[in-house]
């Protein structure tokens, strides 16, 4: 009796020191949390992209990326054309995506013509462009943010860079990096 005594001590002790009696995997991380798309910096090219020939670059000492090495850049030629980058990712039920870019742009132009338009596609949701840029955004890289709102279902969220440059009133480059897909 002494000896059954002690092992059920001995039990209840080992319970309350490890915190209770299941076994097995450690706890998931909750859905809605963390990054969510394997290359936001480009640093890996177009990896996680679909994107036109030449969008991602290496960036060097005269144009660097706001981080690490590599930027999707846009546009510059002064000629008619457009380019676009988009990637699409999977917004789990009950969460909320927020997606944060960073844009650098330089130009010649003196006049609205070149565009970097910005937008957020979500299933259920119609298609909304969120930011409009013109060649007057500034040197400097400069943030911008924007959110897919919760829903009860899973979602598919579609970010699209779209750069449109006209001939003529001089050259404007998008520069972007850094683009965090975040679920909260």
């Amino acid at each position: 009796m002494k000896a059954f005594i002690t092992t059920v001590s001995a039990a209840a002790l080992l319970l309350l020191a490890t915190g209770g009696a299941s076994h097995g995997q450690p706890a998931a991380d909750p859905p809605c949390s963390g990054q969510v798309h394997p290359n936001p910096g480009f640093e890996r090219g177009t990896t996680g992209w679909t994107a036109g020939p030449r969008i991602v670059v290496f960036g060097d000492a005269t144009r660097a990326a706001h981080t690490g090495h590599a930027y999707a850049t846009f546009a510059g030629l002064d000629v008619t054309r457009a380019d676009l980058l988009r990637t699409t990712v999977t917004v789990p039920a009950n969460c909320d995506l927020t997606v944060r870019f960073w844009v650098r742009t330089t130009t010649t132009e003196t006049s609205r013509g070149d565009y970097l338009n910005v937008g957020l596609a979500v299933t259920g949701i119609p298609p909304k462009t969120r930011f409009s840029l013109a060649f007057d955004g500034g040197a400097p890289w400069r943030q911008y943010v924007m959110s897919s709102g919760t829903a009860t279902t899973e979602r598919t969220a579609t970010v699209s860079f779209l750069a449109s440059e006209t001939a003529g009133n001089g050259a404007t480059t998008f520069d972007v990096d850094d683009t965090s897909f975040t679920l909260s």
